[in-house]
């Protein structure tokens, strides 16, 4: 069985509030350690009522000062947002804190609004074209090299730098760079195979990565009924609605067990396409789906976020993940 990873929003739920919400990461955090899950990922998002990982960065010191071993990281960082030396100095300062086992994972999406994007960057000039250049520039502070402007903390830790992406675009960059790619097939399935294949076939090695890794992403509700699973479930559902209606900014709603009766049909087929990947119901009804998606994409690594509103559903789901991990090890 490939190694199983972790993706958290901090999701703000309804009902709670922010503090809940970090508390909550920790929490699964501390979880994953002990169920030997690879990594514990955190996603930058701004501006949304229903995301605390925000401030990426100082999340991820919360979460590494209560855990020992698991690889923690960003899943991503949005880079055009940042100037490089800011991000370098931040994840230098995780590494030295907490050692070999940060993850600097990078996007180039806004991870947010417009204006928000406008509000966040450092100047008007700032564009994804320069993606490509930000990365290099990263990778150098992060690097033994000295250089006429020095990032300390982070000169010599070599973090390690994954691409993420939901197009083809980011395949190749990745290829290109020599470096780990994650595709965002939980929200974005249509391009999965292509962008892996694509960047299998245009992996150039690197000193970091003389083979190509790629790893993709999946939501998981699983319970211990199929009931239960399907009504945890319907609270993603429901955010995906409301994510394409003006009710978008809101915290992540409740279950709602008269899903069926408030959705339209049109909306309905959108969220079963955006989730076809989902797996929803117990250890054993999924299990065929999980082989399935793994000997299909071939991927080294899978990364899942459970979408789940009751903290309690949310942390038997990663046991039960874990289990199901294990008995098919």
């Amino acid at each position: 069985m490939i190694p199983i990873s972790i993706l958290d929003l901090a999701s703000v739920a309804e009902g709670r509030s922010i503090a809940d919400a970090l508390q909550m990461t920790r929490k699964m955090a501390v979880a994953a350690e002990e169920h030997n899950y690879s990594r514990y990922w955190l996603a930058e998002h701004h501006g949304m009522r229903s995301v605390a990982s925000s401030a990426t960065a100082v999340l991820l010191s919360h979460i590494g000062a209560a855990t020992n071993k698991i690889r923690i990281g960003s899943g991503g960082v949005m880079l055009p947002n940042h100037s490089p030396l800011v991000i370098a100095e931040q994840f230098g300062t995780l590494a030295e804190l907490y050692g070999n086992r940060i993850d600097l994972g990078l996007g180039r999406a806004p991870g947010t609004d417009m204006r928000t994007s406008q509000a966040l960057r450092r100047n008007s000039e700032m564009s994804v074209d320069q993606y490509p250049q930000d990365i290099l520039e990263l990778q150098g502070y992060l690097g033994a090299e000295s250089r006429p402007v020095l990032s300390i903390p982070g000169h010599n830790t070599h973090v390690p730098l994954w691409l993420l992406g939901s197009s083809l675009y980011s395949a190749q960059l990745a290829a290109q760079l020599g470096l780990p790619f994650a595709y965002a097939s939980h929200f974005a399935p249509d391009q999965l195979i292509d962008a892996l294949t694509i960047y299998r076939n245009q992996f150039k090695p690197s000193e970091q990565n003389p083979q190509p890794y790629s790893m993709a992403g999946i939501m998981v509700v699983l319970a211990d009924t199929e009931e239960e699973a399907n009504y945890q479930f319907t609270s993603v559902q429901q955010k995906f609605v409301q994510m394409h209606t003006s009710r978008a900014n809101t915290p992540f709603p409740k279950p709602d067990k008269t899903i069926s009766e408030s959705w339209t049909p049109a909306e309905k087929h959108m969220v079963n396409h955006i989730l076809q990947y989902a797996l929803v119901g117990t250890k054993s009804s999924v299990r065929a789906k999980l082989d399935a998606f793994i000997n299909q994409t071939a991927i080294d690594e899978l990364i899942v976020s459970f979408p789940i509103h009751e903290p309690k559903a949310r942390l038997r789901s990663l046991t039960l993940m874990a289990e199901l991990r294990d008995e098919l090890q």
